[in-house]
């Protein structure tokens, strides 16, 4: 009952609805003067165009049945770019054996190919070629050489040796050679208080061991020790070990 009453009003709705006007009337289609609906188009008859091969075929005067054998073009066709490909192949390994041979074409070993040009090298010396020199110079030519040679030879006579100047100060390996005890032995007498903490102070304004050395018997070592540089009185200033200069001379 509820669905009938629904359609009931549905279609009384649709007989009030005012009618729609026509769209063609006065839209701006029709002629401007007149108001009259424009003509119909003209008709237009469908043509089916020809086939890709058939131009070709009539330009080249092929009838229907050899456009018909276009399998035998393909072949051909695949075999030139086959062709094209083992070329290009070809030239591309070429191309790399050059690059890799600075750019020059590499020569494969052949029984057939040319023998190599032998050029004369200016830097070698075919001095102990006989040949060679018995065509550039006699045996008088040699003598005159070697008697030039003679003239500019010169014997020079052993000299004596330049003494060491007297301001390079004292020499330490000198002085460990003449001594002979080994680092650590007391030699010599020191006293004083606070020796540890002065040797530590002194010793660090030296770079090494071996400036420590010299400026410590340029002070009177190493029976006077006047900066706190040997403490124990072996004679070795700030832990310089004379041992390396000793074996060296032992070998």
């Amino acid at each position: 009952m509820r669905i009938y009453l629904c359609g009931m009003v549905f279609a009384g709705l649709v007989a009030c609805s005012p009618s729609l006007p026509e769209s063609g009337a006065g839209g701006g289609l029709d002629d401007a003067g007149t108001g009259a609906p424009l003509p119909a188009p003209a008709p237009v008859t469908a043509q089916p165009l020809e086939p890709a091969g058939a131009g070709m075929a009539a330009a080249d005067g092929i009838n229907g049945s050899d456009a018909d054998d276009g399998s035998d073009r393909d072949d051909v066709a695949a075999q030139a770019m086959a062709a094209i490909g083992e070329t290009g192949a070809q030239d591309a390994d070429a191309a790399a054996e050059r690059a890799a041979n600075s750019g020059e074409p590499v020569l494969h070993a052949d029984p057939d190919n040319a023998a190599p040009e032998l050029l004369d090298n200016p830097g070698i010396s075919d001095e102990n070629d006989f040949e060679a020199v018995d065509d550039r110079r006699s045996i008088e030519n040699d003598a005159e050489l070697i008697a030039r040679n003679r003239e500019l030879y010169k014997v020079i006579d052993p000299e004596a040796l330049p003494k060491r100047p007297g301001g390079t100060g004292p020499n330490i390996v000198q002085y460990a050679l003449r001594t002979q005890h080994p680092k650590g032995t007391q030699i010599y007498r020191r006293v004083g208080f606070n020796k540890e903490k002065r040797f530590r102070r002194n010793c660090a304004r030296y770079a090494s061991a071996d400036l420590a050395q010299i400026a410590f018997l340029e002070r009177g070592g190493p029976e006077r020790d006047r900066m706190g540089l040997d403490p124990d009185g072996d004679g070795f200033a700030c832990g310089w070990d004379p041992d390396p200069f000793r074996k060296a001379v032992s070998g």
